[in-house]
């Protein structure tokens, strides 16, 4: 997400939004747990190479200084967000617990387009595709990780959600198994040797009772909503 006032559009909303509400949080004696939606941007940004071998779990955390240095203020201020609702939340003895969705997409309940799909649509119209890799989860997974975190006792710390890890190419695969008729990008955007793969951790999300939705089940609910909703035509 481009800025030309980081700190005043990323990183002090994240900070002193997530601090506020903790606070409000503080005042409540008989409020039990904290339920905070995180992202994977807070986890998996440390400068480790990702490469096939690399499995990203709950103990990742990404590096505020590495953010820093690539200039990705969105990455910086959701890993600093974090990271003080964190101190906060053991200072004052808050019992909270923090989710991590990756990419989210899935049936869309708002007249207008999200940014994670309004993504999707864009490129699905484009004419070349993103040297890029995905972390994909559905939207129903999502709010189901954080009824369960608030409702199961043994919750507890970190939950990555990410139902699968894709090169956008392959995300566009699927879309074209289920719907020939749709003109896709068949080019790549750089013409470089495609963006190695990476894995993300399942097995503290399923704990939960998490059993994921798999993504061409949710490629294919986000395109019905879409073309429900006047989007797309196919």
């Amino acid at each position: 997400m481009s800025t030309d006032d980081p700190q005043a559009e990323l990183i002090d909303p994240a900070v002193k939004g997530t601090l506020n509400v903790l606070r409000s949080c503080a005042k409540v004696p008989s409020l039990k747990r904290v339920i905070i939606t995180s992202s994977m941007a807070s986890v998996m940004f440390n400068g480790k190479p990702l490469t096939p071998d690399v499995v990203i779990d709950e103990t990742w955390f990404s590096d505020p200084a590495y953010c820093e240095s690539i200039k990705h203020w969105y990455l910086y201020a959701k890993t600093v967000a974090e990271k003080a609702a964190w101190k906060f939340a053991k200072e004052i003895g808050i019992d909270m617990v923090t989710i991590h969705p990756g990419f989210v997409i899935g049936p869309f309940l708002q007249p207008t387009l999200n940014v994670t799909v309004e993504v999707i649509l864009n490129y699905i119209n484009g004419e070349t595709f993103p040297n890029e890799i995905y972390r994909f989860v559905d939207v129903r997974d999502v709010a189901s990780a954080h009824i369960q975190a608030f409702e199961q006792p043994s919750a507890n710390g970190r939950y990555c959600l990410v139902e699968r890890v894709v090169h956008f190419s392959e995300l566009l695969k699927i879309v074209h198994e289920q719907y020939p008729s749709l003109h896709l990008p068949e080019k790549c955007e750089d013409g470089k040797p495609f963006a190695l793969k990476y894995e993300v951790s399942k097995e503290k999300a399923k704990s939960l009772g998490i059993n994921f939705i798999p993504l061409e089940v949710s490629v294919v609910d986000t395109i019905e909503c879409l073309k429900e909703k006047g989007f797309l035509g196919v």
